[in-house]
């Protein structure tokens, strides 16, 4: 009877789901051998290649899904009616046309110059001419008059339209941001090289492009009149990503002794005007690593791009517990003058939280929000890394900040503070005014303890005023405000406008804070506190 049971835990093992980690390419992931985790995105497909539109524009944060889906695409028009046997498309598409394919994939390593990227478009044409087996003609002309050979030639030899699939479009220039030497030049050889899409309008049947950004100068957006961006379109709200139905039911044999809510704080919280949705790498690797709660989508890289921006300017950072923007916000992304909000939006650091239309102009105002706790921990992580120079290790290695707060060790937390403040070099603030801001010292104090999952709220609204910032405990609630160059006591405002108030019936102790800074010293002159009776 052991030997029974035994053998039948086998067969279970064996017949359990695969994860689909780092699996890109659809006939991978339908390869019935496997038994690939598999969710199903072709509804959506279907909805998209069956109706009028020709072009389409996808944004999603990088791990979302993007290329995957390409590929799903990639099969349906080269007619692989077998992979997609049992999911939505099947009796659906007409499987018999069949369509030549050019895939293009800007993702992988970096480039840096003009060269390299002129080398890398070659490369690409050349295999996509190999894969169509069309003699490939690579020769010395520029990029773009060889793609546009390729999408003349695929259609005579096929007699049909071609298909064109974009991956990662704008990587060229996000690996550029501040290489103000050669971005300009790598810049016009991407117009000209996706101009041809335009150009060859006629000899294509469908294409569909992705990235993390909508620059407002690629010929995408400005060339091709008929171009549709359905990132926001609620009927593709989920068309990347996985709902909660989807990791109920798909992965439904890997929740065993999982806290769904705890997963959901952690994971969830992505909206493009849909449903909220999770990361796939997310739940991937904690399913892998026996549900074990980390930042995966943030250990993949810090985006470079994002930290290159940042770096050497002004930038006040955002109130990301209130942040409300214009539609034109969102939709404008110049490289000359790239907007932290709308950057930090696109790269998948702040999603939608609500949306609302003015009655009057029907303009839409959107209110950001951070999706989740693995973003909330990784972007402050960045913030404080950003606003001190101070390794991120160093960062989180700070227990005896947390442990202060918590015991209400007010003496070892001024300690601390002036020591974090005391070690930012000097070359932070050459040609700098934030130092001499009071959001400056709050922004270092909040993505500090906001790195090292201190539960704060930033800007705490009262119908008096707003307190700079308030910390929540389990026994205690602190209350702090901050002040630059000023005489003004900052517990004598608390006070005043009873901040404090909101929290009287709450039951917890409730302490009050008030910090100086000198913008000359560049530290705290004061450090004052009092339990509130």
């Amino acid at each position: 009877m052991r030997n029974m049971n035994n053998g039948q835990e086998n067969m279970q093992k064996k017949e359990k789901k695969l994860l689909p980690l780092g699996i890109q390419t659809f006939a991978d992931i339908r390869d019935p051998k496997r038994n690939y985790a598999y969710v199903d995105k072709t509804a959506m497909a279907y909805q998209m290649i069956s109706g009028g539109t020709k072009y389409c524009f996808l944004s999603r944060p990088r791990r979302f899904g993007k290329s995957l889906f390409l590929d799903t695409l990639a099969e349906i028009f080269k007619g692989s009616k077998k992979m997609f046997e049992g999911l939505y498309i099947y009796d659906k598409w007409d499987w018999n046309t069949k369509y030549p394919v050019l895939k293009i994939s800007l993702g992988g390593g970096g480039v840096y110059k003009k060269e390299e990227l002129d080398g890398k478009l070659r490369d690409i044409v050349y295999w996509n001419s190999k894969y169509l087996e069309i003699d490939p003609e690579i020769n010395d002309q520029e990029p773009h008059r060889l793609l546009s050979n390729l999408i003349q030639l695929a259609h005579k030899k096929y007699n049909q339209q071609v298909v064109i699939l974009v991956d990662e479009y704008d990587k060229p220039l996000l690996d550029n941001i501040g290489n103000d030497e050669h971005i300009e030049e790598i810049r016009r050889t991407m117009r000209s090289f996706y101009a041809e899409i335009k150009n060859n309008d006629a000899y294509i049947r469908f294409g569909f492009i992705t990235g993390i950004t909508k620059f407002s100068q690629m010929s995408f957006f400005s060339d091709l009149n008929n171009l549709t961006d359905i990132s926001l379109d609620p009927r593709y709200s989920t068309i990347t990503g996985y709902t909660q139905n989807d990791l109920e039911e798909v992965f439904a044999e890997f929740l065993d002794g999982v806290d769904l809510e705890e997963v959901r704080k952690w994971y969830n919280g992505y909206n493009f005007l849909g449903e909220p949705l999770y990361n796939p790498y997310d739940i991937l690797n904690f399913f892998d690593k026996q549900n074990v709660f980390k930042n995966y989508w943030w250990q993949t890289g810090q985006q470079s791009f994002l930290t290159k921006m940042m770096k050497g300017k002004n930038y006040h950072l955002p109130n990301l517990e209130n942040i409300t923007v214009g539609e034109e916000i969102l939709e404008k992304f110049n490289i000359e003058d790239i907007n932290i909000v709308a950057l930090l939006w696109q790269s998948g650091y702040l999603t939608f939280d609500t949306v609302e239309q003015d009655p009057f102009t029907k303009t839409f105002s959107y209110k950001l929000r951070v999706p989740n706790l693995e973003v909330q921990a990784s972007l402050n992580l960045l913030f404080a890394t950003y606003l001190t120079d101070k390794a991120t290790e160093d960062i989180v290695a700070r227990n005896d900040m947390v442990k202060s707060l918590y015991n209400n060790n007010f003496e070892k937390v001024e300690e601390l503070l002036r020591t974090l403040f005391a070690s930012i070099p000097y070359d932070n603030h050459v040609g700098n005014t934030m130092s001499n801001y009071e959001g400056y010292y709050a922004s270092v104090i909040y993505a500090y303890l906001a790195a090292l999952g201190v539960p704060l709220l930033s800007e705490d609204h009262s119908n008096l005023g707003r307190a700079d910032m308030t910390m929540f405990f389990p026994n205690s609630i602190t209350i702090i405000e901050f002040k630059v160059d000023k005489n003004e006591n900052p517990i004598e405002q608390i006070k005043r406008k009873k901040y404090y108030e909101k929290y009287l019936s709450d039951g917890r102790e409730i302490y009050l804070v008030g910090i100086k800074f000198s913008s000359e010293e560049r530290n705290i002159t004061s450090f004052v506190y009092e339990k509130y009776e």
